[in-house]
């Protein structure tokens, strides 16, 4: 037990690190609230505020707390801020073959009929329309390594009276993780960013990309030969062969691909070389990427290098799993729109503290495998270490008499007067 309140306790000291970090700039309330409620998402595993408010154990009537917290939360819209501070404080993390996973999830409220600004958005585990908000976000990973660092997380309405579209959004996001990596790392983007709107901009502003087509969009071919995108992956030579491991629901498959890849230019920038990638053995369909990252001299497996980048943007999905499994972001009860935006923003930068800042440096990796043992695994710890942290953070600090405040140490013999220092 003594061992258990110490590693609370340093957990605590670098949640409030952490959380001063991230609310530099800020008013005092706003130090404050952002402290509270990075440790109340911890600590109740669970983003409802009643459950952040019993978390913090403070000596007042629990509604008060509860009151404060949504003033707060329904105050000034923080996404903005804390995206801007992930995004330098991450991007050191990023170099030049870093993937920037894109991706579009979703957050369901079927049964909500008063939160503001209720749109119509399409459930990506079901493909079903109904009631939610859409969130993006990007996530930098490495295809040859585990750990992600969440960069850019934002949730929208298309209902809100600021909204003009959803490409607005994407390259907001894009171009908000380019100022910060200084154009390091490669945009993979999944199907929604094979659009005009989208592929301009990246042209335009010379960022590297992998974006799966559609298959409807015209190239030029080498030969001169215009075709639509599905018509060229037909003639392009797939002589690479590799086997990959899948999971399904209940088991592993394995698959045998068949990769290659063919020089392309669009219609409207002619001049410009972009290479076509196919990759066939996933489905019934070839899976077929758009790039302009240009092949290395003498590179014989170009193909494959650039499949890996867009099978690495699948961690974005497990990202937003995680997010709904361990603090249940759909159970969200909050009704105000900026509510909602920043509860989602304080929730990402509770990912980027559980992946990037516990383990970063040599003297909390310590403190990482011990919060990993706290989860209490039968197994090793799997690839997507996230949700043990969350687990063992949350062992951790539940029942916490002190609340957010880590406890002043007990390990001390020598009898203290009230307005005495503990000893370092």
């Amino acid at each position: 037990m003594a061992d258990d309140s110490k590693l609370g306790s340093k957990i605590k000291q670098q949640i409030s690190r952490f959380a001063g970090q991230l609310a530099t700039g800020l008013n005092k309330t706003g130090r404050r609230f952002v402290a509270e409620m990075l440790y109340g998402i911890q600590a109740a595993k669970d983003v409802k505020v009643s459950n952040v408010a019993r978390s913090l154990n403070e000596s007042i009537l629990l509604i008060k707390t509860e009151n404060r917290l949504c003033r707060n939360l329904a105050g000034a819209d923080l996404t903005r801020h804390i995206n801007r501070y992930l995004c330098w404080a991450g991007a050191g993390a990023v170099r030049k073959d870093t993937v920037l996973a894109v991706d579009l999830g979703d957050v369901r409220k079927e049964y909500a009929r008063k939160m503001e600004y209720l749109a119509r958005v399409r459930d990506g585990s079901t493909g079903e329309l109904c009631a939610g908000y859409t969130l993006c976000e990007v996530l930098a990973a490495h295809p040859d390594e585990d750990r992600i660092v969440p960069l850019y997380g934002e949730l929208y309405s298309s209902a809100a009276d600021d909204f003009q579209s959803e490409n607005v959004r994407l390259l907001a996001a894009m171009e908000t993780v380019a100022l910060a990596t200084g154009g390091r790392g490669i945009f993979a983007v999944d199907r929604g960013g094979d659009r005009r709107k989208i592929l301009t901009p990246l042209l335009d502003n010379d960022w590297r990309f992998v974006i799966r087509q559609d298959g409807d969009r015209h190239v030029y071919l080498r030969s001169g030969i215009k075709c639509s995108v599905e018509r060229a992956a037909q003639w392009c030579r797939t002589d690479i062969e590799r086997e990959v491991e899948v999971e399904r629901e209940l088991c592993r498959e394995t698959k045998r691909l068949r990769l290659g890849a063919m020089e392309v230019r669009l219609p409207e920038r002619m001049p410009r070389r972009l290479w076509l990638v196919v990759i066939r053995g996933f489905g019934k369909k070839p899976i077929m990427l758009l790039s302009n990252v240009a092949p290395r001299e003498g590179e014989r497996e170009y193909a494959v290098r650039i499949a890996e980048v867009y099978l690495t943007r699948w961690k974005c999905e497990e990202a937003y799993r995680f997010l709904k499994q361990s603090y249940r972001l759909e159970d969200v009860r909050v009704r105000q729109y900026v509510s909602l935006r920043n509860t989602y923003a304080l929730l990402h930068a509770v990912m980027y503290f559980v992946s990037a800042v516990l383990g970063a440096r040599v003297k909390l990796r310590l403190i990482f495998k011990k919060v990993c043992a706290k989860a209490k695994r039968f197994y090793e710890v799997a690839a997507f270490f996230q949700y043990a942290v969350a687990d063992g953070i949350y062992r951790l600090l539940f029942g916490s008499r002190s609340g957010a405040k880590a406890a002043p140490p007990q390990d001390t013999a020598q009898s203290l007067l009230a307005f005495a220092q503990p000893p370092d």
